[in-house]
Order: C-alpha cells, then sequence, then structure tokens
C-alpha cells in the first residue's frame, strides 16, 4: 500500500490522526482522481458531521455523482473497499510525520508547474497571473507545515506564558537613551513604527540618523525610498558616518572619501541598501519581490527596513480612486506594512504628514495625522517629532509619544533631542535639557509650550491645586 492510500485509510479509521492532519490536506496533493475523489468525500463528511465516515456511507456519497464515468466510479469503489478493511491502528506519530512530508513535496511540485505554466502562458484561471506571482506561489508551497496549535490555554499553558514574560525579546536599539527608554530597549521585531513630523522638520533625517546608527552595531538596513533619489539618501547617511557637513561632502577628495568609507566598512559586519521607487508607485507586492531577489542575488537578510515615507506608497489590495476616500487608503497601506513586519519577522520604521494646523502646531496629537486616522490605530509606535523657533536656537527636536505598546506612553510623554542638521546627526542631550518639559504629572514651562493653549491649561490647574 503506497503512502496516498495510507494516508486515506487512516483519515477513515483514526480519529486522532484525521483531526491533526486533515486541515493541511489538499485534494490536489494526490495524483490519482479515485483519490482525489475518495479524499473530497472523506473530507466533506468530516467536516458536515465531525466524525469519521463509514463504508457505507462514502460509497453511497460516490453513488450520487453523475459526472462520474463508469471506469471512474469503479476505481474509486475499489478504492473504498481496499481502505477500509480495519486493523490494529498503533502508533501514528511516523505517519503524522510522512504526511506532512507528502504535503510538502506535493505543494512544492504544484507550485513549480503552475510556475512553468505561467512562464508558458499557459495558466488556466479566473485571474490572469504574471510572472510576478511565481515568487509568491514558490513561498506559499515552502511554507507548508503542520501547525497544531489552536491558541493558548490560559490555565494549562501558564508555565508557558511565565517563560513569555520573562524571555529576553530580540530588539534593534537606538543609540538615543530616551527612545530606548520608551521601547525597553529598541524596536521589536514584526512592528510597524511611525514618526509624525511636518515638512521639513525631520523624518527623513531621523530615519537616515538611525539607519546609520543600525548600521554601525553590525545590523542589515533596507532603506527604501519614494521621496528623493537613493543618492541623496546615501549623501545624508555618508555625512552621517564621517561627520561631515553634508554641503562640504562635494569637497572632500576622493582618496579621503574611500578611506572614510573603508573605515566604516572595518567596524561593522552589516549592510545597508537604498532602493529608490517612483513616488505613489510602488506597494508591498514590490517590496516583497526586491526582499527575495536581494536574498537571491546578495544574500541579504535585513533585520531592519525602513520606508520613507508611508503616504506615498500605494496600496497592493486598494486601488484608488473616486470611489476610495483617504482613510480606507491609507490604512491599507499601514496595514500591508504591518503584514510585511510580520512575515519577515522585522522592525518596519516609516514616517507619516501632519495636517496642516499641526504644521503650525507645538503640541501635535493624534488628531493631527494627515489624510487618515487609520494609520495610527494600526501603528505599535507612533511619536511626533516637534520644533520651534525656540527649539531651534537651542539645536533640539522635541519628541512626543503619541501611541505605544511597548510601554507606557505617559512616561516620558515629551523628551528633547539633539540634531545636527548639517551632518544629519541626533544625539543625546544633558539631563538638565528634560527636567523643565512637560511630562507625566509636571507642570509645562519648557519653551517649547509657554504660548500654547495646553501650557496655559497646564499651568492654569496647577495653580487651582489640581496637580497630580
Amino acid at each position: 500500500m503506497n503512502l496516498e492510500k495510507k494516508i486515506l485509510k487512516h483519515l477513515i479509521l483514526d480519529d486522532k490522526y484525521t483531526r491533526k492532519v486533515l486541515p493541511f490536506i489538499k485534494a490536489e496533493y494526490f495524483s490519482e482522481s479515485s483519490e482525489k475523489m475518495l479524499y473530497e468525500q472523506i473530507n466533506g463528511y468530516v467536516l458536515k458531521y465531525n466524525t469519521m465516515p463509514t463504508k457505507e456511507a462514502l460509497v453511497i456519497e460516490i453513488d450520487k455523482k453523475v459526472n462520474l464515468t463508469d471506469e471512474q466510479h469503479k476505481k474509486t469503489i475499489s478504492l473504498v473497499d481496499e481502505v477500509c478493511v480495519h486493523e490494529d491502528i498503533g502508533d501514528t506519530n511516523w505517519l503524522v510525520d510522512a504526511t506532512e512530508g507528502f504535503c510538502q513535496e506535493k505543494a512544492i511540485y504544484n507550485g513549480i508547474m503552475q510556475s512553468i505554466q505561467i512562464l508558458d502562458n499557459k495558466i488556466d484561471t479566473k485571474e490572469k497571473l504574471d510572472k510576478g506571482a511565481i515568487p509568491s506561489i514558490l513561498a506559499d508551497a515552502l511554507s507548508v507545515s503542520f501547525d497544531n496549535h489552536v491558541g493558548h490555554d490560559f490555565i494549562d499553558d501558564a508555565e508557558d506564558r511565565y517563560d513569555f514574560y520573562h524571555r529576553v525579546e530580540q530588539r534593534i536599539p537606538f543609540d538615543l537613551d530616551y527612545l530606548n527608554r520608551i521601547t525597553k530597549g529598541g524596536l521589536p521585531q514584526k512592528s510597524l513604527n511611525i514618526v509624525l513630523a511636518g515638512t521639513g522638520v525631520g523624518k527623513s533625517l531621523f530615519m537616515c540618523h538611525c539607519a546609520a546608527a543600525n548600521l554601525t552595531i553590525g545590523k542589515n538596513v533596507l532603506y527604501i525610498t519614494l521621496e528623493m533619489a537613493e543618492e541623496r539618501i546615501a549623501e545624508r547617511i555618508d555625512a552621517n558616518l564621517m561627520n561631515v557637513e553634508v554641503d562640504r561632502l562635494i569637497g572632500v577628495a576622493k582618496e579621503t572619501y574611500i578611506s572614510k568609507v573603508d573605515r566604516i566598512r572595518e567596524k561593522t559586519d552589516g549592510k545597508l541598501i537604498i532602493k529608490e521607487y517612483p513616488t505613489a508607485s510602488a506597494n508591498v507586492t514590490h517590496f516583497k519581490h526586491l526582499l527575495n531577489e536581494l536574498k537571491l542575488k546578495r544574500q541579504f537578510i535585513p533585520d531592519i527596513i525602513y520606508i520613507d515615507y508611508l503616504n506615498i506608497c500605494s496600496s497592493s489590495r486598494v486601488k484608488q480612486g473616486n470611489s476610495v476616500n483617504s482613510y480606507t487608503y491609507i490604512k491599507a497601506i499601514a496595514e500591508e506594512l504591518r503584514g510585511l513586519a510580520v512575515e519577515n519577522k522585522v522592525p518596519v520604521v516609516s514616517a507619516t504628514q501632519t495636517t496642516r494646523s499641526g504644521y503650525t502646531n507645538s503640541d501635535v496629537g493624534l488628531e493631527d495625522t494627515s489624510e487618515s486616522f487609520g494609520l495610527p490605530a494600526t501603528a505599535d509606535l507612533m511619536f511626533a517629532l516637534i520644533s520651534t523657533e525656540e527649539l531651534e536656537a537651542m539645536n533640539q527636536i522635541m519628541v512626543k509619544q503619541l501611541k505605544n505598546r511597548y510601554n507606557d506612553p505617559t512616561t516620558n510623554k515629551r523628551f528633547v533631542i539633539g540634531v545636527d542638521r548639517a551632518k544629519m546627526k541626533l544625539y543625546d542631550v544633558e539631563q538638565s535639557a528634560q527636567s523643565d518639559i512637560s511630562d507625566s504629572g509636571q507642570v509645562d514651562t519648557g519653551p517649547a509650550f509657554d504660548k500654547t493653549d495646553f501650557g496655559k491649561r497646564d499651568r492654569t490647574r496647577n495653580f487651582q491645586g489640581f496637580k497630580v
């Protein structure tokens, strides 16, 4: 008896085995039409009645099929007679493993054959598939596995939960103290992190600085830009890592420049790849294809992905038009980027613009997110970069937490970091610079808020004796 018949036999006779493997088996994995037919009858019976079918029930259901030829009917009934012979089931652990291997091999084979049909333009499906679908088809085939986890049992899985609480989660750290504080040591995998700022405040500067910092600690960094040219992003990172003003890079002699790059190479095992796409033309499908290309051609797998920036990406699911509002469209992009992070087990960092009113607001909030409030609903971490004339005079940017799934967002809600715009660098400021900033339960006396309604309200509450 071959493996296919062995699988069908145990699907009829072994309830425990059936409930383990049935969700993962497909009719297309069986090569013989009689085996496909019998599997479909077994699967349909179990799903409908939640029990194993009898031989008589299978024969009756097969007899009802009017689209079978006499030969197909004869072979299927003969197969039923063969596999319905009762025997001692015994230990089926080996068969479960063998069934998983069978499903994996058949999925890969079918994926390869489907890819060949696409290349030969012979694919027969309702939706026309092009060559760009091949990596996804093969990736789905390679990912076939038996996952028997069906949820967390609060009582029985208490020990596993305790271990989870004490497990050190892998994170990508910042080189800025307060950002590490609010994220408990950096950005975790499978997360979407958003920077909110007005035009010219420093969204790209922030991401370029963080990308440079990630590279120096040996991380693989992918920087996707839809706003500036690849060379312009690289220029900013050059200025950051070489500690040279952007405007003076052009005056650096070639030998000096190459030697500086060599010193950077010697200090890190990481790589930084910068990829440019036309504005509003690229979506998650393009990004997945890029990741596959980098893995195959350069053996490059990123530890973190920067996308500059979210609002000028396109959606792979929702087509922009008169019937689609900005809330739906931007939320769809955010969900797709978070899906990319989860699928590739990396943090994704992107940015978004403030609204027109938020641009002049020195106390930016979630309501100042442009185009879609669905974006902060999807993000794991979201913070605003705020700049005022007073802060600019002190070479500082204020950071305000807007949403934080990693930590309490009311702790260190606002803090400042230093900025050297000429060299595209951010740095920690002295602790004394943080002392006058309005934080959780503190009076707002900082220069960024003296003239705002927020500052007036907070001071009034304090004077009336309502300070928390």
